[in-house]
């Protein structure tokens, strides 16, 4: 397989990535103890951690289609924001398949466990844990903005979808002053963004596969990304 089919894999990483990001960030069950064992909770972390997996191969190939253009505001982008995944991925892997575990046998573990994402004081304490969480909000905003404004300046992917996911990522923090249940409206345009500049990138690539094909190529196929 070569660089291009690669980097056009990697856009249907983002697709993937940014769906299942809505979809956690809406269906997401209540942090409490008795959420632990339902089938909802169990979904909603496992395409958690699928998100998270995904959402690397999918940064991965949505800078290496721009990394010139995007320089290093690009490059700092994609690295916090990437690690903002590599952190979320061994916490959402615990949501998903050991804290269902400990909310039987051992629930003041469990509980305890889930006051580092309420940000409340429980009866345990994580210390390290607790602090890393933190430190992947900051990744996950500042990378995010760092990441999408390279990409509207690099002009290579659609500038809409790049708008849209530097917005939604602007408004993050602004979801505290909404109504609870609205809340989780905020990460719909950070989804759907990261899956449209993978739609752009997979489309991207298709377009220039048809176009190597003698007499299959045609002069709206010159530029794909969607604008």
């Amino acid at each position: 397989m070569n660089t291009r089919n690669l980097i056009r894999w990697a856009g249907v990483s983002a697709m993937v990535a940014g769906m299942c990001f809505v979809v956690v960030w809406l269906f997401n069950p209540p942090n409490v103890l008795s959420s632990l064992t339902t089938t909802r909770w169990a979904i909603t972390y496992s395409l958690a951690t699928a998100m998270s997996v995904f959402g690397l191969l999918g940064m991965t190939g949505l800078y290496a289609r721009q990394v010139e253009a995007a320089g290093w505001p690009g490059l700092a982008g994609y690295l916090l924001w990437s690690l903002w995944l590599v952190l979320a991925l061994p916490f959402t892997f615990f949501e998903a398949f050991i804290l269902p575990l400990l909310a039987t046998k051992a629930p003041a573990l469990a509980e305890g466990f889930l006051a580092i994402f309420t940000r409340s004081a429980g009866e345990m304490h994580f210390g390290v844990l607790a602090d890393l969480w933190a430190l992947s909000d900051v990744l996950f905003l500042l990378g995010g903005l760092v990441f999408g404004i390279a990409t509207l300046r690099a002009g290579i992917l659609s500038r809409w979808a790049a708008g849209m996911f530097t917005v939604g990522i602007g408004l993050a923090p602004a979801s505290a002053l909404l109504p609870h249940e609205l809340r989780p409206l905020v990460a719909v345009p950070i989804g759907l963004g990261l899956a449209w500049l993978g739609y752009a990138l997979w489309s991207e690539r298709r377009a220039h596969a048809s176009e190597s094909v003698p007499g299959t190529a045609s002069p709206q196929l010159s530029h794909t990304g969607v604008e």
